[in-house]
């Protein structure tokens, strides 16, 4: 028997490529910057526009804001600059918008845990490393999850969507918050 060659072996991923579901390596996903050759995590078809500023992540079920808090939805992008918060500040950011008008006639917006806000991390992208269909115009900028630090009092998790990292920082540290709700 003949050994095939390494051109065989090339043609064939070739046509597995192909043939993948459009929700897997070749799904869309827009980016500033992108590198293909990475399978999407946030391909833009796991969402549904709820046509209010919010998107539905549909393998979660989790409802998200378009934009960071301090950024306004004008229907079609996020406008305005992100406003940075401490730890605290930034879950008290969320119990104000709810005891005030809420968005999108909800008034149970929170702080993502960890988890959540890591799942909306688009590793295909960086700079950021973000669905730029779904959520337009965010920094590439660390933003705070709800989650605190179990090893440290002071610390609290965030993710980076300049780089898609998660790490944890002193809870006195100002960043980005995006907030969510769960499905209902």
């Amino acid at each position: 028997m003949k050994r095939a060659t390494g051109s065989f072996f090339i043609g064939l991923l070739a046509v597995a490529w192909f043939l993948l579901p459009l929700n897997s390596a070749r799904a869309e996903v827009t980016c500033a910057n992108q590198n293909s050759a990475v399978t999407a995590t946030t391909p833009t078809a796991d969402f549904s526009d709820n046509g209010d500023g919010t998107v539905t992540h549909t393998p979660t079920g989790l409802i998200w804001m378009r934009c960071s808090l301090g950024q306004s939805w004008d229907g079609s992008t996020c406008n305005g600059t992100a406003t940075t918060y401490t730890w605290q500040q930034a879950l008290d950011a969320a119990q104000t918008l709810n005891d005030g008008a809420g968005y999108a006639g909800h008034n149970d917006w929170r702080l993502p845990n960890k988890n959540e806000l890591e799942s909306i991390v688009e590793r295909r992208c960086w700079s950021p490393t973000i669905n730029a269909a779904i959520f337009p115009n965010t920094p590439s900028a660390w933003f705070w999850s709800s989650s605190p630090y179990a090893y440290g009092a002071n610390d609290a998790w965030g993710v980076n969507f300049g780089s898609g990292g998660v790490g944890n920082y002193g809870k006195n540290v100002s960043y980005r918050v995006r907030l969510v709700r769960a499905g209902q």
